[in-house]
């Protein structure tokens, strides 16, 4: 066994065959193969390691493994509702743990870290109150189940279950460290000076492609990040030669510019002090990202619901308990008289006498009320839907700005007058290459639709930029950003594409101020093009799906039909405190009819607050986005008929105005809700259901709707006609809602 690190940088790929480079490579390797007890006694001795510290590192082995088995009684007491276990992980995070510090450093752990959060500070008691999802639980007060770690204080980032969104929230947490010292704001937030981002997982996750977009983007830029790989050899029952090239992942790296390499016994605390220790050195110097690749066992089955007999042999799980961390450490500590018997007993007494008590005040600890149960969906602090956002324009210039120019108009103004307002997404800044900026020649490119040129050029360095071509990037920088205190404002290029994003948009954005009962938040914007009617668009340039996010609570979801409220609802999605949809119609853009003079840096409109386009007595229309100008025109053609036609433009999707809707219904008494989006479990059913448990006696018709048919999008303009809901559609449904 050997103790490695390896450098991947492009020079030393040059100097591969050189012999004095090839010298220079070993010269930090330890060799444990021959006399494993000298090795780890001269690691000892080289890092000054006193016995007390070797106690503690074995007492926060040991506990570690306690809580573990404590919490397997308490689910079979059923005073806990799940369980998986840290066993066989603890070496190399009790290493860890004595490295990196708390509270300055930020830690995005996953299910397996117990002894890495116990060693930074959490408690048995801590864990165990959220084994029984009680009010003692700091990661989420009953929100979170067991293992997925939190805790704000100790700057542990509360994780949610999924597998891999971790690493490029890492990412977006460490570069939002770079920038805040980069503008050195400050009345902003926090940053630690030479600050490092551990993120963790392990084999099989590596598997997910946002490990590889995570690790991608650390090392483009640069990251002060530990990737912490913790191999026990088995994604549950899959073992890692199945999934991982050259059943390795830190082999499959090895080419990898730009990354270090470090390889540990992971079931060796000390190995893995001297390897951390290296480690974390060659991070607080900035010379980039590291892979910390840790060898480690799994004594236990993936989790209760799993029996890892029925697919793992007798002698392997048996070869496996003499690798076993709480087996080998204190052997090698007794063998160097570094431990004795009687000391060796007196930390398990100490804490079998901690953790009972832990116990017992877990479960004294009362659960949470049961009217808390949606605390911390949304923001307590700002309020958008409040009337502190419901302002007066004052208008400058012409009427002449079309919706694209607005939206361009307020980003330049929030990104020059915040510069935590940060703005990135694939070709929404100018240029890449920041030299060009002083190329007046060269206009650059700004959005594939203009709407973010020149906001570069009004912001201060690094604050708009262009991301890698990857939906779930860009979501997940952004999270990990605004977890920080930046504002993300980012862009996804085209609705079509935001579903490799979906993950993170809901699974992680929206959840994450719940289930931390608000200890954390992420509010950022999302702005998305979206729609058709822009003809050649076919089914990858003119979807709409807004009842796909409408459905997540956590989530505004907002889209303008004209640029005076496309100005005033992003500035508010922008100054407001929770994760924003901003849908941005693309047909929309640069119409003649939506256009509006400037009102002002200050303008905005609150959310949930519907727009009544035009009054009338014989029905209601409520419709967003294209249909609300084809719902006008369809007016129109009603009013030489002798129809007074009402027309709501709901702008706010979630959360959405039923009041307004059911004023007018006490009028008209008929309605008729008009959307884009495929009829079939499109918003408009929503719609219908709240009306109809709500304001059932105010109706004299059925609800009707007009909507896309239940069908994709074509290419051909004749098909595409057929398929998307036009101003005839809402015609003559309007006309059959009146003669019914």
């Amino acid at each position: 066994m050997s103790l490695s690190t390896q450098s991947n940088s492009s020079s030393s790929k040059k100097r591969k065959n050189s012999k004095s480079a090839k010298t220079k490579k070993v010269t930090k390797v330890l060799r444990t193969d021959s006399d494993p007890k000298r090795s780890k006694l001269d690691i000892v001795k080289r890092y000054k390691l006193s016995r007390d510290q070797l106690h503690w590192m074995l007492k926060n082995i040991y506990i570690s493994r306690k809580v573990d088995d404590t919490e397997i009684l308490m689910r079979k007491q059923n005073n806990a509702f799940f369980q998986i276990s840290g066993a066989g992980h603890e070496g190399i995070l009790t290493a860890v743990s004595m490295i990196l510090k708390p509270s300055h450093d930020f830690f995005l752990c996953y299910y397996r870290d117990r002894a890495l959060c116990l060693g930074l500070g959490m408690t048995p008691y801590e864990m165990l109150c959220q084994a029984n999802g009680n009010l003692g639980d700091v990661s989420g007060k009953g929100r979170q189940m067991p293992a997925h770690w939190g805790h704000k204080k100790l700057g542990i980032i509360n994780k949610s279950s999924c597998t891999g969104t971790q690493f490029l929230q890492a990412v977006g947490v460490s570069e939002a460290g770079k920038y805040l010292k980069d503008i050195g704001n400050e009345d902003g937030p926090e940053f630690n000076n030479r600050e490092i981002t551990y993120v963790s997982s392990g084999d099989g996750t590596t598997s997910q492609g946002e490990f590889w977009e995570g690790l991608t983007t650390a090392v483009v830029n640069h990251l002060p990040v530990m990737f912490c790989i913790e191999d026990n050899g088995y994604a549950i029952s899959v073992p890692v030669e199945v999934q991982t090239p050259k059943g390795s992942i830190s082999k499959a790296l090895e080419d990898f510019p730009g990354l270090k390499i470090f390889r540990v016994d992971g079931s060796c605390p000390i190995e893995s002090y001297a390897v951390v220790k290296e480690a974390e050195k060659y991070l607080r110097l900035g010379k980039g990202p590291v892979l910390l690749h840790a060898k480690v066992t799994r004594p236990y089955s993936h989790s209760l619901s799993d029996d890892h007999s029925m697919y793992r042999t007798k002698k392997d799980l048996d070869e496996e308990k003499l690798k076993d961390v709480v087996n080998t450490f204190p052997a090698f500590l007794k063998s160097t008289k570094l431990l004795t018997e009687e000391e060796d007993k007196a930390i398990h007494g100490e804490i079998d006498r901690e953790v009972k008590m832990a116990l017992e005040d877990c479960l004294k600890t009362d659960w949470p009320a049961k009217e808390t149960w949606g605390d911390h969906l949304y923001s307590d602090e700002i309020d958008p839907m409040s009337s502190e956002f419901e302002t007066q324009p004052n208008f400058e210039g012409k009427a002449d700005i079309p919706m694209a120019t607005a939206i361009n108009m307020v980003l330049k103004s929030e990104v020059k007058a915040n510069p935590l307002v940060r703005m990135f997404g694939e070709d929404v800044a100018d240029f890449s290459q920041l030299e060009k900026l002083e190329d007046e020649t060269l206009k650059g490119k700004g959005g594939v639709f203009k709407v973010t040129s020149g906001v570069q050029r009004v912001g201060i360095k690094g604050q708009v930029f262009n991301s890698p071509l990857a939906e779930a990037n860009i979501i997940g920088r952004a999270i990990g950003q605004a977890l920080r205190g930046i504002k993300p404002v980012v862009e996804i290029q085209f609705f079509d594409y935001i579903w490799t994003a979906y993950m993170q948009l809901k699974n992680e954005m929206s959840t994450l101020r719940y289930r931390s009962a608000g200890d954390y938040k992420c509010p950022m914007v999302i702005r998305v093009p979206t729609g058709g009617y822009l003809r050649g668009g076919s089914i990858y340039h003119s979807q709409s799906g807004e009842s796909f996010f409408t459905h997540i609570p956590g989530i505004r979801v907002i889209m303008p039909s004209n640029a005076l409220d496309a100005i005033g609802l992003l500035r508010t999605a922008i100054r407001c405190d929770d994760p924003v949809l901003f849908l941005e119609h693309k047909h929309l853009y640069y119409q003649g009819y939506n256009r509006t003079a400037y009102p002002g840096d200050d303008f905005t409109i609150p959310f949930g607050k519907a727009n009544v386009v035009q009054e009338g007595v014989d029905a209601t229309v409520v419709c967003w986005g294209a249909l609300v100008q084809r719902s006008v025109e369809a007016a129109k053609k009603l009013a030489s008929e002798g129809f007074s036609i009402e027309i709501i433009d709901a702008r706010s999707i979630a959360p959405f105005d039923l009041e307004t809707t059911l004023n007018s219904l006490r009028k008209t008494n008929r309605l008729l809700i008009a959307h884009e989006e495929i009829k079939t479990s499109g918003f408009a059913g929503e719609i219908c259901a709240l009306v109809n448990e709500n304001g059932f006696e105010l109706l004299d018709a059925p609800i009707m709707r007009v909507c896309a048919k239940d069908c994709h999008c074509a290419y051909n303009p004749d098909l595409e006609e057929e398929i998307l809901p036009h101003t005839d559609d809402v015609y003559n449904k309007l006309k059959e809602l009146l003669n019914y």
